[in-house]
This record gives C-alpha cells, structure tokens and sequence, in this order.
C-alpha cells in the first residue's frame, strides 16, 4: 500500500459469473489486508445475502463491481440509518476482462486501493430552475417542441418564421414572431433580446396572424430549447447548463433534448471546478496586459478581464480545466480534483501496482464520458486494457498541466496516455501544449522523446492497436512525492526528482516559446535603473530595493508574461525561455545597482546618481532652468523641493490677497456719486 493509506477495512470481491479470474488470498496480500479474501461468483445474485449483511454493519464497506451498484445501493438503503456507507470501484472492464487474464491482479490491487482514497471536498453554487423554457425555432416542428414540453415545462414559443404553424383550438403558452439577437445568462437566469417582437393574436385560424410590432423585446427564461438549426448563441457547442441547441431536421436529437431539459426543474447543485486566487494572477499590471492564457482557451466565455486579474463566472464555466492546464503561476487551479487528489491517487496507484508485483506502469487518464465508455469497449469487444495499463479516471483530462503530467513519470509511471474526448478537437490545442513542455523536459534529461501521448480517438480499435503497440521504454525511476505549495512550487519539486535520477543532468534548459519559465535579459548599459518594470512586474519577479538604486530578478518566479518588455521605456528587456535548476534561481540575482544620489539640501538619498545627473546636463541651459536656484530644485528630495518652492515665492498656486466682498450698500452708494456709473436700486428688482 501507498504511504499514508490505509488498506480497505471491508471489502467484497466477485468474479462475475466466473469471467475473470480472482485469486483472494493474492489479492488480500498485495492489499495488506489481515485475512484472505472470500470471492464471490454472483455478488448480485445468489450473494445478495452477503453483501445485505456486510452492509448492515456500521463500518464503511467496499464493493469491487460498478454495474450492479444501483441494486447494491437500493438493498443498502432498505436497512435505514444503520447502512454502512458504501463504495463502488470497476475492475472488471478495466483490468479482470482482458486477454491478461490473471496477470491482472497487480492492478486490480491498485485500482481498489487508489479508491480508498478521500478526496477534498469542493465548493458548490445553487442555481434554480422554475421551468420557463423558451423555444426559439420555425414552423409546426417548433411549434410541436414546444408543446411537446408543455406538461412539464412552462414554455414560452418565439417563431423566427411562423410558416407551416398551426394555431392551437387551446392556448396553452404564448406564442410571438421575431429573430433572438442575443441570449444571456445561465440556467435559472436567461435573458434573450428578440427583434421586430409580436404576440400572435387570439384570434388566429388558419394560420398565425401577429399583433403590433415592438422593436425589441427582451424575455426571461429559466431554459432555452433551440430547434433554430443555425448558429448557437453561446460558444462551447452549447455546452452551457440549460440551454439546448439541436438539428431540427434530426427527430433523434431532437428527442433527446426534449427529454434531458424536460428534467431542469428545482435546485440543482453546481460544483465550483475552479478554484482562483486573484493574488498571483499575471494578467496585467499598470494598465498592460500580460497573460492571457485562461482567456485565450476558455470554450465558454467563463471568464472575462477584471482590472489586474480576471474573473470567471462559476456558473457558466463547464469544468474543462483548459484554463487550469495553462495557467503559468497556479491562480487558476483545477478543483474537482485538487492537484493534491491527482498525485496522491497517482502515487497510490503505482505504489500499490510495483508492491503487488505489475512491471512497465502505463498511467492511462481519462474521463468518466468519453474515457471510460472506450474502456468498457476495448473489454466487452475487444482484448481489454493491456495489463500494464492503470486507468485513473478524471473529471477533465484537459485539466492536466506539465506539472501533473510530468509528475506521473517522476512517480514512476514508464509513460502517461491521456484518453482524450475527440468531439472538439478545437480545444485539445492547450493539451498538446502542455504534453510538448513535458516532453520537452524529458527529452532534455535524456529519458527519450515522447514519453507523454495523447490519444483523442473515437475508434475503439485504433485507441486498443495504440495501447498495444506501444513500445517498451526505459524504466522510470520511482519517487515518494506529496504535492505542496503553488503550482510552481509543485512543478519545481517534480522537475527536481526528475533531474535526480536523470541519465543527463543540466544545470540550465532552454524552453520554447511561450513557455512559463524563463529569465530576463536586461540591457544593463541602457538601463536607467527607473524601476518601471518593477512596479509591472504581477509576479514579483523584478524587485527594487529600498535603501539604494537596484533591480534584482528572481528566475523561478518569472512567468514569462512579457509586462516587463511593454513597460520599459528605453526597451532594453528581453525575454529568455528556459529552465533553471541551479539554487540561486530560487534567489534574488542582482542585475544592475548604481551610487544613490543625495538631495542637496538635506543629504537623503534618493534616485540613482547618473540619471539625476544626465537629467540636470539635458536641462541645463533650457529657458526655465536658467537660474542655477531651479536647477537645484531637480537635486531635491520630494519634501525639499516641496518646501523650496514655497518659500522662492515662485510658488504658481501662490495667490493675491482675496477682495473684499461687494455689497449692495456699495452699490447704493456708487448710485449716489455722480459720474460713477453705479446701478440704480431699480436694477436688483428687476
């Protein structure tokens, strides 16, 4: 067993009806379990006694089969409050059906002890639906939708063209004509914008006739049901909880959407997939945009600038983990699971496949969709998962950064295959970016090329050709890691690892483009030490100091977001992609520090010497700088100078005594001098 996991306390085992071979007292073994255990031909069956019994106790109890996990969860809830809390792990598809037969044993063993494991709870948000559902469409097909919805939802008919459209003997919704401009909002809070808006008139017999014409209109709605068959109006291929959009000219689909959004009624819980942290988040400073990385990859339009940092909406975001995958400084971390879950799970897994006896550890990622119905595939028509192959499964496979990626290897997976869904490639780009990094690295400590693939396949039979014919690679050595800190602290610890047992150990790795490691390259002689880039810098990289003229740089926490070289205005930075493993990147390294200049009044050091004295020689000689008296004031301190100007008399604020207030007394009075022009009493009572 992995460090810090228990073995299973409780357990049950089957072999399905005698298809995969199970041996008890191995398998007891390989989990440190204290007694061997008894394996069961038809746990769902004739056995159903035993698990009743097993679960009438209070100890939490684990099932090794997945199918039957409704009927198992269906006998346990007949006992009440005294059912033992239960858990269900496949290793069936995933390891007992596969040509291996009995070989499969060591992963088995790891697949049951990785579940054991207790994730961290995540966050949730509640989003409520009342069942206002708009159907936007044309004619009689979206006429039908909408009534086909009509006992189970409250829907709300818009026709962007009334065409063939019955008008009903009873009305059971309304019904407009217009064209939906835009659509906002999420499920429970929608806003649609409809153009050239009008209600259809009571009164309609054949066909649909229209009262008067409003210019725009805007409508709200818990749900949309598009049957439009044009351009959807959210991005993510309709990905976004409550809105469907489907062919209207595919009956099948169009089935399909009205069943799935006839359910989203209620409260429904939302978990929050990401978890920011808008402290390290490199997205600008002063004004200048620097990463931009979750904005450029985001399917969904979940996140949106907001001033230094940026913001995402977590009741639009769909969980992909793009953002999380790409995210240079870890201000966008992955939650459902946390990256501690992911290592750990993975650390289980291996650790308990090696103890067991499993040789060539091959970590397969994958997702509860697209992932494990390929698997369940590859074992039901097919040779099944190769026997060295472990599968762990994922929320996301996009999720995955270089760090995690690279961690698996460091914990001594021989390679890492991500099983990835191929229904929108447009959004694998990120992925590919992350897999090239972390090959990169390897490639670079001379573990060879490529030790981390992607398959994005729907073919069963070229993802099972691929797991079979990989070829064998050189062992990876196995590594004891606990994944701490920020997302480079964890990255520099895997990298770390790596290096150690690497067959070639460089000091220094140069990166390509774009990576998020790296240096900057200063121009020393052009510098004017002005500390621009300092005050850009979002991730502390550049620093000052505050007793004297310097810039420092600490490598390790430069995330290559280019702010630095918009800022600087004599254009003397330069970025360096690369990977420093030497200890003083974790330091600051000074890059340029210069004799401080003394205020000549007071002898407080302030600014660096050369530009005050290149800043006197380029005035000296300028029509407001004659006097050598106003030169000094570019010499002086901020409170020197402050007080200085007030008492050269100079002072362009410094005003005149204030006149005295004029009164109507002066005024009468002037009215009475003769030849004074004053106003006569019959002016103010006009």
């Amino acid at each position: 067993m992995a460090k810090n996991q228990s073995p299973p306390q409780r357990l049950l085992v089957c072999n399905c009806q005698r298809t995969m071979e199970l041996d008890g007292e191995r398998l007891s073994e390989a989990l440190g379990l204290e007694e061997p255990l008894k394996v069961h031909r038809e746990l769902c069956r004739a056995g159903i006694g035993a698990f009743r019994n097993a679960a009438a106790e209070v100890q939490p109890l684990h099932v090794a089969c997945t199918q039957e996990s409704s009927l198992f969860a269906e006998v346990a809830e007949e006992l009440g409050d005294e059912a033992a809390p239960v858990r269900f792990t496949n290793i069936r598809e995933t390891a007992g059906w596969s040509e291996a037969g009995g070989r499969s044993l060591p992963k088995m063993a790891a697949l049951i002890a990785e579940a054991e494991h207790q994730p961290g709870m995540v966050a949730a948000l509640t989003l409520k639906s009342s069942g206002v559902c708009l159907v936007y469409g044309a004619g009689q097909v979206a006429m039908e939708a909408a009534a086909s919805i009509a006992g189970r939802l409250s829907p709300i008919l818009v026709l962007s063209d009334a065409g063939d459209a019955l008008p009903p003997s009873r009305t059971a919704f309304p019904v407009f004509r217009g064209r939906i401009r835009n659509a906002r909002g999420v499920l429970g809070q929608f806003s649609v914008s409809v153009d050239n808006c009008a209600r259809a008139r009571p009164s309609s017999r054949d066909e649909f006739s229209f009262e008067d014409t409003q210019p725009s209109t805007d409508l709200e709605c818990d749900l949309i049901l598009d049957v439009s068959g044009g351009k959807p109006f959210f991005s993510g291929h309709g990905r976004r909880d409550g809105y469907k959009s489907v062919d209207p000219a595919d009956p099948g689909a169009l089935a399909r959407a009205m069943f799935d959004i006839s359910d989203l009624v209620g409260e429904f819980e939302k978990p929050k997939y990401i978890a920011f942290d808008a402290g390290i988040c490199a997205h600008a400073r002063s004004g200048l945009v620097g990463c931009t990385n979750c904005l450029d990859v985001c399917p969904l339009g979940a996140i949106s600038p907001a001033g230094d940092a940026v913001e995402i909406d977590p009741a639009v975001c769909g969980g992909c983990g793009n953002c999380a995958s790409v995210c240079p400084t870890g201000a966008v971390g992955y939650a459902l699971p946390f990256t501690n879950d992911v290592v750990a799970r993975m650390s289980i897994l291996l650790e308990t496949y090696r103890k067991a006896g499993g040789q060539r550890p091959v970590l397969l990622a994958h997702d509860e969709k697209h992932g494990a119905e390929m698997i369940s595939a590859l074992a039901r028509f097919g040779r099944g998962l190769p026997v060295n192959v472990i599968p762990i499964s994922l929320n996301s496979v996009l999720m995955l950064g270089h760090d995690l990626m690279a961690a698996a290897l460091a914990l001594g997976a021989e390679s890492l295959t991500l099983l990835a869904p191929p229904q929108h490639p447009e959004e694998l780009a990120s992925l590919e970016q992350q897999a090239s990094l972390a090959n990169h690295m390897l490639a670079s400590l001379a573990y060879g090329q490529a030790r981390v693939r992607i398959l994005a396949e729907r073919d069963p039979d070229v993802v099972e050709s691929a797991l079979y014919e990989e070829q064998p690679l050189a062992a990876m050595p196995s590594n004891s890691l606990v994944a701490v800190g920020s997302k480079r602290e964890v990255a520099r610890s895997v990298f770390a690892l790596l290096r150690e047992g690497a067959p070639e150990k460089p000091e220094v790795i140069k990166l390509p483009a774009g990576a998020p490691y790296g240096r900057v390259d200063v121009n020393v002689e052009g510098c004017t030490l002005c500390l621009a880039c300092v005050s850009a810098c979002p991730a502390n990289a550049l620093r000052d100091n505050p007793d004297k003229p310097q810039l420092s740089f600490v490598e390790q926490a430069c995330v290559q977001c280019g702010v630095c070289v918009a800022t600087c205005p004599e254009r003397v930075i330069k970025l360096e992609p690369r990977y420093n493993f030497a200890s003083n990147a974790l330091s600051p390294v000074e890059i340029k520090t210069e004799e401080p200049f003394h205020c000549v009044s007071c002898g407080k050091a302030f600014g660096a010497k050369s530009s005050i004295d290149r800043i006197v020689d380029r005035l000296r000689g300028h029509s407001m700088f004659k006097d050598e008296k106003q030169l000094e004031l570019i010499q002086m301190c901020d409170n020197c100078r402050v007080v200085a100007l007030a008492n050269s008399g100079d002072d362009p604020f410094a005003m005149g005594e204030r006149p005295r207030m004029r009164t109507t007394d002066d005024y009468l009075a002037e009215e009475q001098s003769p030849g004074t022009g004053g106003k006569k009493s019959d002016d103010f009572l006009s």
